[in-house]
């Protein structure tokens, strides 16, 4: 049995309920994440989900972590690009302290200022490891080579400038502006009567008053304008070669298109956070053509589900004692074989079966059924993911081939080269 019910302050609840195994996966969802930062700001929704951690009155800090792991349950939150996520999974019979909890952060954290600035120093240590690492130096450069004002340009965890001018109070006003009702989505998947659940959340949740958490316009981004290049030197011991063509939005019939299109060139791209089961990519293109004739140690597409159009990227470890510009190259020959020739129905059908095979892996849980009841609803509804298989099903040769000219434009893309060397370096 599913339920969805509006209460009158904007609040939504999904419920569906799985007796499976006496569990329940208990999720918190907010319509804020980087899309909705502006320059100088950038990284404080991930620093509030941070701050969520830090207790209220009713709940100080360290005490949930222990009553939680007590009742045998585990949380914890993730910060995107268009939302931010907390999810508890307990079991069934100890869910009230989950529920309990989350409703009471939703307007009563406390954000004590030594908090923040312990935070502080925990992000700026968390940034500072990221940007050790090879593919993070790379990611980050090609975003803000991809994006000249969109707000996708920024990596979630924001810029060290930022991060160091800051205040509690910015912190506090964000989490007062975006944390309420009607920007907010609480579903719940396991072993529960909806209707006992529904009551449940109806009465912590009814009487908090409805904010004013009206997000701004964000000014939308056409293709790249023209090929741009980036290259980045650093230590370790391997080559990466990164494409980045613009991608479309999700909630658009070219993504469907475009997810049958990666799962043909590099295998298909996992759309949950949780996986759940694996496909190979060893029948795709780039893997035969690449991998299969060492030029390639490995290939991978990533293709996200994001409010505006983002980014479809390709990234290729590149084989020891290859030149990585003779990669590019059969890179870019596989690529316009596609651009050129006609993409016969039996491929596409091998493809649409390994998209279909994946999403299906991805929704096998307890907890991505629930995953899956408000992600689909931060960039799109819950239709969206009610009709995925059938959107895929309806994808043709012809689709694919047009698609695959109008977003994989090698004049339109952003080229990223990570070189190892020695003793480090710059961009």
């Amino acid at each position: 049995m599913n339920a969805f019910e509006k209460l009158n302050n904007g609040l939504s609840i999904y419920l569906k309920e799985i007796h499976t195994a006496p569990i329940i996966s208990h999720w918190v969802w907010y319509r804020v994440g980087s899309r909705n930062e502006k320059p100088g700001k950038t990284g404080i929704s991930h620093w509030v989900e941070h701050m969520q951690f830090k207790g209220t009155k009713r709940f100080p800090t360290g005490t949930l972590d222990r009553a939680i792991s007590r009742d045998g349950g585990m949380w914890n939150a993730f910060t995107n690009l268009d939302w931010t996520a907390y999810f508890q999974v307990m079991p069934s019979d100890k869910i009230d302290i989950a529920l309990e909890l989350e409703a009471d952060r939703m307007k009563n954290s406390l954000y004590e200022p030594d908090e923040v600035e312990s935070e502080r120093t925990v992000i700026l240590s968390e940034l500072e490891g990221s940007e050790n690492e090879p593919l993070f130096r790379l990611g980050t450069a090609m975003q803000m080579a991809a994006f000249d004002h969109h707000p996708y340009r920024y990596e979630i965890i924001g810029e060290k400038k930022d991060l160091l001018a800051i205040t509690r109070d910015d912190l506090y006003s964000h989490y007062q502006k975006n944390y309420s009702p009607e920007n907010a989505l609480v579903c719940a998947a396991g072993d529960f009567d909806s209707q006992e659940m529904l009551d449940k959340l109806k009465r912590l949740y009814q009487d908090i008053p409805m904010g004013n958490s009206q997000s701004q316009p964000v000014e939308q981004e056409n293709f790249i304008g023209s090929e741009r290049r980036v290259e980045i030197e650093g230590a370790g011991g391997t080559t990466y070669l990164q494409l980045a063509y613009r991608a479309p939005a999700a909630n658009t019939t070219d993504f469907f298109a475009l997810t049958v299109l990666d799962s043909l060139l590099t295998g298909p791209s996992s759309l949950s956070m949780f996986g759940g089961g694996g496909v190979s990519n060893r029948t795709s293109r780039l893997y035969r053509a690449l991998v299969e004739r060492d030029y390639a140690v490995a290939v991978n597409g990533s293709l996200q589900s994001t409010i505006d159009p983002f980014l479809y990227n390709i990234l290729i470890v590149v084989h020891p004692g290859q030149d990585v510009e003779n990669v590019l190259s059969e890179t870019d020959a596989q690529i316009a074989r596609v651009l050129n020739d006609k993409v016969s129905g039996q491929e596409i059908e091998r493809s649409i079966k390994q998209a279909k095979a994946l999403f299906a892996y991805s929704t096998e849980s307890v907890t991505n059924q629930a995953f899956w009841l408000g992600y689909s609803e931060m960039f799109a509804s819950y239709d969206w993911f009610l009709h995925y298989i059938a959107m895929l099903e309806e994808v043709n040769p012809d689709q694919v081939l047009e698609t695959a000219r109008l977003y994989l434009d090698p004049g339109k893309r952003v080229t990223g080269i990570y070189r190892p060397v020695d003793e480090g370096g710059a961009a």
